[in-house]
């Protein structure tokens, strides 16, 4: 896959970028190494101003970040710069929280004196996908750099000016060169990097495969990594449920970035006695959904982030109506205006009834795709929510306190959020189990994750 700007509502290429030569990566990660070995002995209060600037540049350059993150991925504008605004705020989180949170703890032992400390592992590579190309990064790298790593970015192929642009956001704000460097490479290049003796671990937000490649290589070196892969979220819908609620905050939750998010909500189940005004209210707002260009202030919905990814997801709607699923609205290109054909639109789409043995229902949509299950109690709803291999996120709606405690308990998630959609937050932990990942972002948890707990005992 080349790497290039293409505008995914036009199929236009705005720019190609040349990938760095073998030599010009290796002189990169010498670079980041002889950083480190400066950048770890500055201080907090160092670090949090340079974190501090750079929340304010991406305030101050919201909407001209927000333009280049719509035009590389599609997202409506006002989406892409409340993302900017957010990675904004994991910037002040952590230059606020970080010396608490990576502060010496006494531990009383038989010693003298006895302590855990944090410090700094090294070099950290990111491997970071294109549906949240600004937030993604800052969610790693604002944690990364506080806590004295240093880090290189290596960002997915279709937004190559985002990730310039956030190099270019963390220098301006006054990290030493060296500290945060983008590597325009392509997946095959990966390998180079995770095998090489200077970087010490990594992250990676993105699919499945992608996950277990890095991992694989990551764990032939012996290295520590941070996986935040798919997931199907499921949304649960009780008797007891504020339905309007509940329903507006369906729509929020699946458009999320056109579709193309790991914790967007994909799997709505509902109780029998709601299940009919649920979907009729559902469809409704379905249908008024503005699909169109994403840089007009009233689009809704934009296009998919590539050819690729919509064909993958139209390929996947068709199997799941042939495998015996009911199409209540959307899932036909052939309808789309023709003013939109030669983007990567997919209108908004709805799959009910889906037979136990459709693969529909172990998939991960990615995309504006709703699948609509029915189950008559709570009981049913939880081991259904279970049913899949993913385990990322969970939103769960009913009034009943003895309810919200089953599910709390019941439901196998890394976040389960009870009357609200799920979501990333600065202050909380993020991240998934089974097949979703391991290890946490954000948070204090988030900011443990790429350091040397390090026991201290003197006598």
């Amino acid at each position: 896959m080349a790497i290039a700007t293409v505008n995914p509502a036009t199929g236009e290429t705005v720019k190609v970028f040349e990938p760095l030569t073998a030599e010009q990566l290796d002189a990169k990660i010498e670079l980041a190494q002889r950083r480190f070995e400066q950048y770890r002995h500055s201080t907090f209060e160092q670090r949090a101003s340079w974190l501090a600037a750079a929340a304010q540049i991406l305030v101050d350059e919201k909407e001209r970040f927000g333009k280049i993150i719509t035009l590389e991925m599609g997202k409506p504008l006002a989406s892409a710069v409340a993302e900017v605004e957010k990675s904004a705020w994991v910037c002040r989180y952590y230059a606020e929280t970080a010396a608490a949170a990576l502060a010496n703890h006494p531990i009383e032992t038989d010693a003298s004196r006895s302590f855990v400390c944090y410090q700094p592992l090294g070099v950290i590579l990111a491997v970071m996908p294109w549906n949240f190309p600004f937030w993604q990064v800052f969610r790693f790298a604002a944690p990364a750099l506080m806590a004295g790593n240093v880090g290189l970015l290596k960002h997915a192929s279709n937004v190559p000016q985002s990730a310039l642009a956030i190099e270019d956001v963390l220098a301006r704000a006054g990290f030493p060169t060296g500290a945060f460097q983008t590597l325009l490479i392509g997946a095959a290049q990966v390998e180079q990097v995770i095998h090489d003796p200077r970087v010490k671990g990594a992250a990676l937000t993105g699919s499945e495969p992608a996950g277990a490649s890095l991992a694989s290589a990551a764990g032939n070196q012996i290295k520590k990594t941070v996986l935040e892969l798919g997931g199907s979220d499921p949304f649960v819908v009780l008797e007891s449920a504020d339905l309007e609620a509940a329903v507006a905050t369906a729509v929020t939750a699946r458009m999320i970035s056109n579709g193309q998010s790991c914790i967007a909500a994909k799997r709505f189940i509902i109780q029998d006695s709601i299940a009919e005004a649920f979907t009729e209210q559902l469809l409704h707002r379905y249908a008024a959904l503005k699909l169109g260009d994403p840089m007009l202030p009233d689009t809704e919905i934009g296009p998919l982030a590539t050819p690729g990814i919509l064909q993958e997801l139209d390929e996947q709607v068709q199997a799941a109506i042939a495998s015996g699923g009911k199409l209540l609205i959307g899932g036909n290109l052939e309808k789309l205006d023709p003013s939109l054909q030669q983007g990567s639109f997919y209108p908004p789409t709805i799959l009910a009834d889906l037979p136990p043995d459709s693969p529909a229902r172990q998939q991960e949509f990615f995309g504006p795709v709703a699948l609509l299950f029915r189950v008559p109690d709570l009981e049913a709803a939880i081991t259904l929510a279970n049913e899949t291999s993913f385990g990322l996120g969970a939103s769960a709606w009913t009034q009943i306190p003895e309810e919200v405690e089953r599910l709390i308990l019941g439901i196998e998630a890394g976040s389960v959020f009870v009357n609200g959609m799920v979501k990333s937050d600065p202050r909380l932990p993020f991240g998934g189990i089974k097949r979703s990942g391991y290890g946490r972002e954000l948070g204090t948890e988030g900011i443990r994750e790429f350091v040397n707990v390090k026991t201290i005992w003197v006598k």
